[in-house]
């Protein structure tokens, strides 16, 4: 089960300056983190686009994804990150067994030299790098890739190299239609104040879809909506449930109302992020 969440490379069309579009990006991060989300995928909307562009919004968000044990090594200094200091942590949770029967934490590491024999060093957040064997199933490990560690213990030191995907927040950059046709989509969901609003009648039937068969959640841009995006009138939005439908309009199975007794004229996309996620990630 995968919960990837889509937002749009015009999502900081309407910051002031650079500091305030990091800061917007960090609580889309945040969102993602605090519910759980596996993906976050930046899709292009050049024509949204005004100072800041999808290179700023992936590296940003990217950034903010990486371990700050790893930051430095893996980022150097970019201007894209001028502002990265006022990040929230996303303090995602892991935690370390002591077992030595390859029970603990996955963690992220980045190979800081390579050595004969298959060895490694790699910093994984532990006092200092350590040296690790690269298993059969993996191939040539070369200085500065990100790996995937396991951590049975800390005193002493118990780790090795596996060959899983990394641990955490990953994010990407794709095509919309590109991320909607992934093997792993499940249900696909199209935020929009125009879409059939959630109702608690509803929400126990979302949820539960959405825990056994995943999501992929779609969030416009300010001022400009996944319609506007996708480029069809607001009012060919489906106001009604819609996953039977043969030829789901933009690729979606459902287009959906999450906040639908709104008190301000505009939920930007970071609330919007929080409120549907917090829902519809609700297990009974």
């Amino acid at each position: 089960m995968t919960v990837s969440v889509l937002v749009p490379s015009s999502l900081v069309r309407e910051a002031e300056d650079k500091r305030e579009a990091t800061r917007k990006l960090g609580y889309v991060a945040r969102a993602a983190t605090v519910f759980r989300a596996d993906r976050l995928v930046v899709f292009d909307d050049e024509d949204g686009e005004r100072r800041w562009g999808g290179g700023f919004v992936s590296t940003v968000l990217a950034y903010a994804a990486t371990p700050p044990y790893l930051r430095k090594e893996a980022w150097g200094q970019r201007g894209e990150l001028e502002y990265a200091g006022i990040l929230p942590p996303l303090r995602a949770t892991s935690q370390t067994g002591s077992e030595s029967n390859g029970s603990g934490s996955l963690r992220q590491g980045i190979v800081t030299e390579v050595g004969p024999d298959r060895r490694v060093r790699v910093n994984c957040g532990l006092q200092h790098p350590i040296s690790l064997v690269t298993p059969p199933e993996m191939g040539e490990l070369t200085e500065g890739e990100r790996v995937t560690v396991r951590v049975s213990s800390r005193r002493p030191v118990r780790a090795r190299l596996v060959d899983d995907p990394l641990p955490g927040l990953s994010v990407e950059r794709m095509d919309l239609q590109a991320a909607l046709g992934r093997e792993d989509a499940g249900f696909r969901i199209a935020t929009s104040r125009h879409g059939e609003p959630l109702t608690v009648g509803r929400l126990a039937s979302l949820a539960g879809r959405v825990e056994a068969d995943g999501a992929t959640i779609a969030f416009g841009a300010p001022e400009r909506g996944l319609p506007a995006i996708l480029g069809f009138p607001e009012a060919d939005v489906p106001a009604g449930g819609d996953e039977d439908a043969t030829e789901p309009i933009g690729g979606f199975d459902l287009w959906l109302n999450s906040i639908p007794n709104q008190g301000s004229e505009v939920v930007r996309t970071e609330e919007a992020v929080f409120a549907t996620l917090g829902l519809l990630t609700l297990t009974e």
